[in-house]
């Protein structure tokens, strides 16, 4: 039934113009307005994510967002510099390093933006 029908993913914010910054401007994203103040994201593939603001908005506890990188050290560090702080888990099923990257396989690591959402970068394989 819809398997022919365009589809896009989104994802709530509480404060659009610091997810503009942050999106656009830290992360480096093409990121365009659209109508009634929501925000597109544009990924390297042409898919596009909506954001759009929400009054009552609660922080994904989920990753929201993935980002493959050809090197996940360099990548945590380039991030670092600009302030990202990545996290840090120490479960029995999950357990991160110093630097906040899993080393499992994949090797990922997570960190959050503004509004709380989840988000990571997880290591390309050849």
């Amino acid at each position: 039934m819809l398997k022919d029908s365009i589809a896009f993913s989104g994802f709530s914010v509480d404060d659009i113009l610091k997810a503009k910054t942050f999106y656009g401007e830290t992360l480096g994203l093409k990121v365009s307005d659209e109508m009634q103040g929501l925000l597109n994201l544009h990924l390297a593939n042409g898919s596009k994510v909506l954001v759009y603001p929400k009054p009552n908005h609660q922080p994904a506890t989920f990753t929201i967002l993935n980002f493959m990188v050809k090197d996940i050290e360099q990548t945590v560090d380039d991030l670092n510099k600009l302030g990202i702080q990545f996290e840090k888990y120490n479960e029995p099923y999950l357990k991160t390093d110093e630097k906040g990257i899993c080393r499992g396989t994949p090797l990922v690591a997570w960190f959050k933006d503004p509004a709380g959402n989840i988000l990571s970068v997880i290591e390309e394989h050849d």
